[in-house]
């Protein structure tokens, strides 16, 4: 039977790996006790396959050294960036992530906050709250509601054709940008100026990379229509905060963010009082039982890797470049 072995933090085994998740495992694996959180001194001389996951050490030519026999990699959470070194693309390491699953809650996050922040509902309930005065429904401007509003989703990365998905069923017009895909089933592609142009409300989800930090430019922010709103579940760098939090001072659009640079801003951040800005703690992602996504999806890949099937959701060294 093949030797595998878990390694991440014992708060992300604890949180991901349930006793029923262990007993599957156990099934298809010798499985080592415990969880290795550092390599070193680590007994992986005869381990074939890793499960990994939040809190991985890298696995780096010195821990690679120490694990002669490693074929695979199966990571039960979204990027692998943190662990997956060079090193193991160079040894030939098949690798796979749970980064599918992981989408799933972004993405209905996402769609919540669209259709959200299209009725007003987070700034009408708090108005409510202090007038107890209903609204005059007949009175509501035309510019509320989700009835034929445009929405622009940036990078058709898993998480935005996930949402663009969910968006299917509902009147809507839905824009995508991607410099490095050209069709995408729903959507309209559009150049990036444009898509800030013709958007009631832009949705982030391009992974931080180099060339994507500050995307979100001064431009692009000052660009947008009066009242549109602008989502981010991506990172906080890929777009200019500064020129964001003056954007929404004055009113002229609004903001949904479940990322920040930093993660948490400062105490005196004007972001924090801003009546036009919603900020979530990092929570879009998965949480709770939807980790029970996570470890499905991984037991069912080192099921497949077992029996010789390969993976299902192989990540290959050539799209490290374009991925979270």
């Amino acid at each position: 039977m093949i030797r595998a072995a878990l390694a991440m933090s014992r708060d992300a085994a604890d949180a991901v790996l349930d006793d029923g998740t262990l007993a599957k495992l156990r099934g298809l694996v010798d499985l080592a006790e415990g969880v290795i959180d550092d390599f070193a001194g680590a007994p992986l001389r005869d381990v074939e396959l890793l499960v990994t996951g939040w809190g991985c050490p890298p696995l780096d030519a010195v821990a690679l050294a120490a694990a002669p026999n490693l074929r695979a990699v199966v990571h039960t959470a979204g990027s692998v960036r943190a662990h997956v070194t060079e090193a193991c693309w160079d040894r030939g390491i098949e690798v796979t992530s749970a980064a599918e699953a992981n989408a799933v809650p972004v993405a209905e996050y996402t769609l919540a906050m669209i259709l959200l922040s299209g009725k007003r509902v987070l700034e009408r309930a708090r108005g409510y709250r202090v007038d107890r005065v209903r609204d005059d429904w007949l009175a509501v401007p035309r510019d509320v509601g989700n009835y034929r509003r445009t929405v622009g989703i940036l990078s058709a990365s898993m998480i935005g054709r996930r949402v663009i998905e969910l968006l299917q069923p509902h009147d809507l017009r839905i824009l995508v940008h991607d410099p490095y895909v050209t069709d995408v089933e729903g959507a309209e592609p559009v150049g990036l100026a444009e898509l800030f142009e013709r958007s009631d409300v832009v949705s982030v989800h391009t992974p931080l990379l180099p060339e994507t930090r500050g995307l979100v430019s001064r431009e692009l922010i000052g660009s947008m229509r009066p009242d549109a709103v602008l989502i981010n579940t991506a990172r906080g760098a890929v777009l200019d905060q500064d020129a964001l939090a003056e954007a929404t001072g004055s009113g002229r659009i609004r903001a949904i963010l479940d990322v920040t640079e930093p993660e948490v801003l400062p105490p005196g951040h004007p972001l924090w009082t801003d009546e036009n800005v919603l900020i979530t703690p990092h929570l879009a992602g998965s949480q709770g039982n939807e980790m029970g996504r996570l470890a499905a999806l991984a037991v069912a890949e080192v099921a497949r890797w077992v029996a010789g099937d390969g993976f299902a959701h192989p990540l290959h060294r050539d799209r490290m470049g374009l991925i979270a």
